[in-house]
């Protein structure tokens, strides 16, 4: 059978198409894959290694001055260059761990209950395991402040020490501590009869009565030894009701101070007029200053009373009472004001300020 050249060409030239065509799907573009396999001159370099590799380690230990481990430490991580501040505590063998830090200064702070705490400083180096030496707590110093502190009327019982002038004149109802601790009643009571009792007192009743026996007064008791003995008892009644019941009975009821306080600073006009003012004026219970009721009724009640004891011929009703209520009230007075500029430099060892609390 007889072909026909051109017929032949044709058929040579499709069977190479269809050959080439199947070398194309399987083996790919040669220039495609050679493309592929070719490094792109203009893509960036290879990365540096991460932050996360160039981190570090820090551990320690932690003990005390015996050397034993201390457990449950707390040391805190701080870096120069800011950021968060890690803790961890130390483990039952005492040593202590920080991973992935990032390189550069840092400082520890190691803390425990009842011990000093203590701090250490060092650099770390990029991927470095960096060793702290062995860290050594100590015992805290421990200051213990002891307070005994007395109770107000503790107090008030050693500001009331006897105080005499020229150390033989009694002279207990006047503070010179200005911020003196308020008297219980039973102080009040007690500084009324350490007074009354005191035997100066009984011989300054006797030179009293002396003079009004030599003057006459209180005739109706009539003289001698028996008018003096009676006029000695009568001008004692007046100091006893009048030291009770002004000094402790009232001010114990109406909770006023029955002393003196003395002022010593400020002019000599100023303390005049405050030393006078003093016999109508006092200091209560609570520190305020406030009418002396106290001694203005006290000293009514022991003019009342005298009324009793006073010779039926001296007795005047009111008028007594109020002409020996108004005189001592004077008395009271002229009192404060020796006591003002007079009686601090005659009084030994005088105390100016309270007295310092154990």
């Amino acid at each position: 059978m007889l072909v026909c050249p051109a017929k032949k060409r044709f058929v040579l030239n499709l069977g190479n198409l269809v050959w080439l065509s199947l070398s194309l799907l399987l083996c790919g573009h040669p220039a495609a894959a050679q493309s592929q396999r070719t490094p792109d001159p203009s893509a960036a370099p290879s990365q540096q290694p991460s932050d996360q590799q160039q981190s570090g380690n820090i551990r320690g230990k932690v003990s005390d001055q015996s050397g034993a481990s201390i457990g449950g430490a707390t040391v805190k991580l701080t870096r120069e260059a800011g950021g968060p501040s890690p803790e961890v505590l130390t483990d039952e063998d005492g040593h202590f761990y920080f991973v992935n830090v990032a390189p550069g200064p840092f400082e520890l702070t190691f803390t425990s209950q009842g011990l000093a705490p203590a701090d250490f400083s060092g650099t770390l180096s990029p991927g470095e395991a960096y060793l702290v030496p062995q860290v050594i707590l100590t015992v805290a110093t421990q200051v213990t402040e002891v307070r005994v502190a007395l109770a107000p009327s503790e107090l008030a019982e050693v500001q009331i020490k006897e105080q005499r002038v020229l150390g033989v004149i009694p002279n207990f109802y006047v503070s010179y501590v200005p911020n003196a601790a308020p008297l219980r009643s039973k102080q009040k009571f007690e500084l009324a009869w350490k007074s009354a009792s005191d035997p100066f007192t009984f011989l300054g009743v006797g030179a009293l009565a002396a003079v009004d026996h030599a003057t006459g007064r209180w005739s109706g008791y009539g003289p001698g030894v028996e008018g003096y003995a009676k006029r000695y008892g009568a001008t004692y009644a007046n100091v006893f009701v009048g030291t009770f019941v002004g000094g402790a009975v009232l001010p114990s009821l109406l909770r006023q101070d029955p002393r003196y306080f003395y002022k010593g600073t400020g002019s000599k006009r100023s303390r005049i007029l405050y030393a006078l003012g003093s016999s109508v004026i006092c200091k209560g219970d609570n520190g305020k200053w406030q009418p002396n009721y106290s001694s203005v009724l006290g000293n009514l009640a022991a003019g009342g009373i005298s009324n009793l004891y006073y010779p039926a011929s001296d007795r005047n009703g009111a008028a007594l009472v109020f002409s020996n209520a108004l005189i001592r009230l004077g008395e009271m007075a002229v009192a404060n004001v020796f006591q003002e500029f007079i009686v601090p430099k005659l009084t030994p060892n005088l105390p100016t300020r309270a007295p310092a609390q154990p």
